[in-house]
């Protein structure tokens, strides 16, 4: 947790727990979605998958750390730090205690209020197609690029 990035983020915080997610871009990656915003562990995407950002991912929602499932099952807000090299974007949304954080495969963040098995938050300020195009077009130009994911519980 030493870089610089996150560091100034996280001092203008009062956080109570934090994750952090890897997954690499692929060449089919549009993030055109308008509801949704997704990472999967999946080595692969279809064009149908407009709400996929990052592919190969190193974790799901069921492996997260225990405590950050607690808290985000206590209804607490959530900040996506999503980072691909210097540039940054950032998603606000809320836990629920509905919320099963089960799924084996992928991390699910949502503008409505459903919940699933993939679901890791509802009512999120961005989706898909609100992310930096900047960070989207280097995900699908350059497939190897890691996309860093701080979650970070308020």
């Amino acid at each position: 947790m030493r870089d610089p990035h996150l560091t100034e983020i996280l001092k203008s915080l009062s956080y109570v727990a934090i994750d952090t997610i890897k997954a690499q871009g692929h060449p089919l990656i549009t993030a055109t979605h308008r509801t949704t915003l997704e990472v999967t562990k999946e080595p692969y995407l279809t064009p149908r998958g407009t709400c996929i950002v990052g592919v190969n991912a190193n974790k799901s929602v069921r492996d997260l750390d225990p405590r950050v499932k607690k808290y985000i099952r206590d209804g607490r807000k959530l900040l996506l730090v999503l980072r691909v090299g210097k540039i940054v974007d950032v998603v606000e949304a809320w836990g629920s205690r509905e919320l099963t954080l089960s799924n084996p495969k992928s991390i699910v963040v949502r503008r409505s209020t459903y919940i699933d098995d993939r679901t890791l938050g509802v009512r999120a300020s961005k989706a898909a197609c609100d992310i930096s195009r900047e960070l989207i077009n280097v995900l699908r130009n350059k497939p190897n690029t890691i996309l860093e994911i701080y979650l970070i519980v308020l």
